[in-house]
């Protein structure tokens, strides 16, 4: 049975409170189809991955009010890995298992869990810890993205929580890190020659007139600007499905190509090629976190499946540009993929 959030066709996996699955919908929920579910007799995990670049830190705004029982998420310490030296793996690489495991044991989070993240922006960041429960095994029917985050969920006069929180612990099974596709370097420089490779950076980064936090300036050879704040309209919920469609089917996108990658690179495990070589689609950012939107936003607009996901360059620019040995396109146009010192007609390399 499914619903529309938005104009989004969503899985509905249940009705009714008291052991149901009140108004459950994935991979976008609204405020009120969330609202219901909190009143199941087992109702969502609900995490909230409040986060800017260059900070303040989310969880004072957390401790100030957040949906009820929802439990604070921090991306640096806990949706990524460490570090390493030199930039290589990126601003935020991909957590470890163990790491990831002891997140969900905190929350709770199981594979029979449901999971909705939200944040107080255009939900790319909730849309990385979606992308990380997916790639942790969760089924994509089990976790959502809450549709205009905190936002929404304030403006529509849906009840707030201040305070810590703390969810039951699980010693299930999970994660089984390895369920998304996943690019390395040579991986979305083989998939920007042969298929799209999407920058979900601002535009003036990706022409590189400006680089705010990552070595050099400039963009992927042959990856096409694709800014992740433009998956939202002006009240910051999602596009319908098929504006998003039409969004990146003018960036190159249809579902054939996307088929081919996802099924390509299914299951690549971080450092793997993914998605790389052929027909495909994938996505970067600076550093893996808003890159998951894109992801989502290809499966919302039906040009992906739940089976077949976009690939994901987890260390994306923060990554290639720690390589000086990498060429950098600047300029607006995707310039000569794969090609050392090419640049775009109306710019150069870096």
């Amino acid at each position: 049975m499914g619903g529309v959030v938005n104009g989004v066709q969503q899985n509905v996996t249940g009705v009714g409170a008291g052991g149901g699955e009140a108004g459950w919908r994935a991979p976008l929920i609204a405020p009120g189809d969330l609202a219901a579910a909190l009143g199941d007799e087992l109702p969502p995990v609900v995490l909230d991955v409040r986060w800017r670049l260059g900070g303040p830190p989310g969880r004072a705004d957390h401790l100030a009010g957040h949906v009820p029982g929802a439990l604070f998420v921090d991306l640096d310490t806990e949706l990524a890995g460490p570090t390493v030296p030199g930039g290589a793996g990126g601003r935020h690489p991909l957590p470890s298992a163990e790491r990831l495991g002891a997140l969900l044991a905190r929350c709770g989070i199981d594979a029979q869990s449901r999971v909705v993240a939200y944040d107080d922006a255009d939900g790319s960041v909730a849309a990385r810890a979606w992308w990380l429960l997916r790639w942790a095994g969760l089924p994509a029917d089990r976790v959502a993205v809450l549709d205009g985050g905190w936002a929404a969920w304030r403006a529509e006069g849906r009840p707030e929580e201040q305070g810590e929180t703390s969810g039951p612990v699980s010693t299930a099974g999970l994660p089984a890190a390895g369920s998304m596709p996943v690019l390395d370097a040579d991986g979305a420089a083989a998939l920007a020659a042969g298929g799209v490779l999407l920058d979900a950076r601002a535009g003036a980064r990706y022409r590189g007139e400006t680089e705010p936090v990552d070595p050099r300036a400039g963009h992927v050879p042959g990856a096409v600007s694709a800014p992740s704040a433009e998956h939202v309209g002006p009240d910051g919920r999602w596009l319908a499905p098929a504006d998003l469609a039409a969004r990146f089917r003018a960036l190159g996108v249809d579902g054939a190509a996307a088929d081919g990658a996802a099924a390509e690179g299914a299951g690549a495990g971080p450092g793997a090629g993914g998605a790389a070589g052929g027909a495909g689609v994938g996505a970067y950012c600076g550093s893996g976190v808003t890159a998951s939107s894109v992801v989502l936003a290809l499966e919302v607009a039906g040009l992906t499946t739940p089976e077949h996901p976009a690939a994901l360059y987890a260390g994306s620019w923060s990554d290639w540009s720690s390589d000086p040995g990498r060429p950098a396109a600047t300029g607006p146009e995707p310039g000569t993929a794969g090609t050392p010192g090419a640049g775009t007609p109306r710019g150069g390399t870096q």
